[in-house]
This record gives C-alpha cells, sequence and structure tokens, in this order.
C-alpha cells in the first residue's frame, strides 16, 4: 500500500509540472540555444516593463543570435549580450532603471550596467547562486525556468583573472520569443 500511496505522489507531482510548464506564457519566455542546450527564461514584466519590451525588440531583431559569453565567473554570474565581445559595446539604447526588491539568486537574469544606474543597454547576466550585493542595485528581468545546467557548462574565465572576460567564449546560438518558435 505504501508503494502505491508513494507512486500516486509522484505521478500527481508529475502531472502538476507538465501543467504549470505548459501554463507559462510563450510570448514572456524566451528560448536560449546554447551549443550544450536549450535554456528557458520566464520574463518578467511585473517587474521590469520597459527592459523586457526592449529585451523582445531586440531578441525579433535577431540581435542576441551569435553572442559570447564574454564574462563568466565561477560561482557569480555568466554575461552577454555585447555584439563586440568586449564588454563595452551595446544597442546603442539606454534603458532607464527598474530596481525591485526581488532577489538575485541561482537562474535570475538581471541588467548590466556601468556606475550609472540607467546605463542598460543590450549586456545581460545570469547568476549562478544567490547574489545578495545584487539586490535592488540591477535591474531583474527574467528567471531561468529550465536548462540552468547547460548555463553551468559555459566556459569561464581562469580563476585569476579578477575582470572574468574568457579567452575564445562560447556563444548563443540563438535567443528567441517562444510564441514565435512554436
Amino acid at each position: 500500500m505504501r508503494f502505491f500511496t508513494t507512486l500516486t505522489a509522484v505521478l500527481f507531482s508529475a502531472v502538476l509540472s507538465i501543467g504549470a510548464a505548459q501554463a507559462a506564457d510563450p510570448e514572456n519566455t524566451l528560448v536560449m540555444e546554447l551549443p550544450t542546450g536549450q535554456v528557458l527564461i520566464a520574463l518578467r514584466p511585473d517587474l521590469a516593463p520597459k527592459h523586457v519590451a526592449r529585451i523582445k525588440e531586440l531578441v525579433r531583431e535577431g540581435y542576441y543570435d551569435g553572442h559570447v559569453f564574454h564574462r563568466v565567473i565561477d560561482g557569480f554570474m555568466a554575461q552577454t549580450g555585447d555584439p563586440t565581445g568586449t564588454g563595452r559595446g551595446g544597442s546603442g539604447q539606454k534603458i532607464e532603471a527598474e530596481f525591485t526588491r526581488e532577489p538575485f539568486r541561482r537562474g535570475t537574469v538581471g541588467m548590466a550596467r556601468s556606475s550609472n544606474p540607467n546605463s542598460a543597454d543590450s549586456q545581460f547576466f545570469i547568476v549562478f547562486e544567490r547574489a545578495s550585493h545584487l539586490d535592488t542595485q540591477y535591474t531583474v528581468w527574467g528567471e531561468v525556468v529550465s536548462g540552468m545546467q547547460f548555463v553551468d557548462k559555459l566556459k569561464k574565465a581562469p580563476r585569476s583573472r579578477q575582470s572574468g572576460s574568457v579567452d575564445d567564449p562560447d556563444a548563443m546560438i540563438s535567443l528567441r520569443i517562444q510564441a514565435d518558435v512554436q
């Protein structure tokens, strides 16, 4: 009897998980193709409507396709979105900060910026672990909901390199809005 109770609980959990995956909003879900696998990112227009709108514009233009993860720091984050691959480029359109109390935890997607809070452009990062020092200082606009294990596999900078710049960095194959690929 205990076996059947456990089996029923496992099956019920699986059905709930499948239902949750199907309930996701395809218009607010990004599909990132990496050489190692697919990553799904749930967009958070409830937290950062201007950032989500701009990211979606850039995605629909194919802007992010082929961009490298130029800065990857083990135990911290992976950053991309610079067409030059140097960390100094962008799309040329700044976005005003949309800071919230949403914490930066594993899989959180945030907007990179300079020391000016309103300098975000096209570069973004995905955190590997809880990064409380970023809370209320950077805009949270998404969350990895599937495929974080593929982000974990990105080539990292040598530990001795504090800048986090990566030699021969891994590239994103493509970034699409799920509604556009169904």
